[in-house]
């Protein structure tokens, strides 16, 4: 567990280094103490995604004219709905799971504490109430909350999770023409497939999926479905993990051929020459 140097450090610094260490494509700036996150110069507050309407449209407007740009055609709107959701969903849960599985403190991020900065790939960020295990040194600072033990923390995270995305998913659910349970496994895929790839960048897949497999066993409510992970065999022997996602990215609309490797519909015998690949 990290120490703290009082005055200087957030609880969750240490883990938001971490991540745009090894993942610079995202950068985290933490708010002071009743600073608000900003909602100009291409940021959106995640407060009005939440709200829906001109805000989302305005996001959307970028997912929208990414896919003329590199596909050549337009996408069906749920279609660009859901792309849009994904690109904020997938970093927004790093926000919490790092700092989880890095330095054990789950920090609360309502949505008001939250902005993005899609086109600079920046998050912003305020920190004003986190949970950890007892004896850990940030227990005594201010907005600490103790939990007894692994169980009740990874409850924390699937709260703060739940917390945040729940006003997002309500407000993009009905321009994706999705219901509750196909939102809620488009975040169980956030969460497991966001943090399964920071954690193989840190050096530490096999311990994310160990962990990824405790906090999401498929009977945590509002999640639907596991973490899903299981393990093929490479033409060398070797092991070659993916899990199946519970729910469709709707990229094959655009490429039927070109299904992602976590698709349900694509077959064993094609991940295993697509892991192999990136393997070598």
């Amino acid at each position: 567990m990290p120490a703290l140097l009082p005055g200087r450090f957030s609880p969750v610094a240490d883990a938001y280094r971490r991540l745009t260490e090894v993942f610079p494509s995202l950068g985290i700036d933490e708010l002071t103490a009743g600073e608000r996150p900003t909602a100009d110069e291409g940021w959106v507050g995640a407060t009005d995604l939440a709200a829906g309407g001109p805000a989302v449209d305005a996001f959307l407007a970028w997912d929208d004219a990414q896919v003329v740009r590199d596909y050549g055609q337009r996408a069906r709107p749920d279609v660009v709905a859901t792309f849009g959701l994904h690109r904020y969903a997938w970093p927004a849960c790093l926000l919490i799971t790092v700092p989880w599985f890095v330095s054990r403190r789950v920090p609360r991020v309502p949505v008001e504490n939250v902005a993005f900065q899609r086109t600079r790939g920046r998050m912003a960020v305020r920190v004003d109430e986190f949970a950890c295990l007892a004896g850990d040194p940030a227990a005594a600072l201010p907005g600490a909350r103790v939990v007894p033990d692994e169980e009740a923390l990874r409850a924390e995270v699937r709260d703060a999770v739940a917390e945040h995305l729940g006003p997002v998913l309500a407000a993009f659910g009905p321009r994706m023409r999705r219901r509750d349970r196909a939102l809620w496994g488009m975040a169980t895929d956030e969460i497991v497939e966001g943090l399964w790839y920071v954690a193989h960048l840190l050096g530490e897949e096999r311990r994310a999926m160990d962990e990824l497999e405790l906090l999401l066993p498929g009977t945590t409510k509002p999640y639907v479905g596991t973490a899903g992970f299981r393990e093929l065999v490479g033409p060398g022997g070797e092991s070659l993990p993916t899990r199946n996602r519970a729910s469709c990215c709707l990229f094959y609309t655009l490429r039927p051929e070109d299904t992602c490797v976590t698709c349900p519909r694509t077959c064993d015998s094609e991940r295993v020459r697509r892991l192999s690949a990136n393997s070598n």
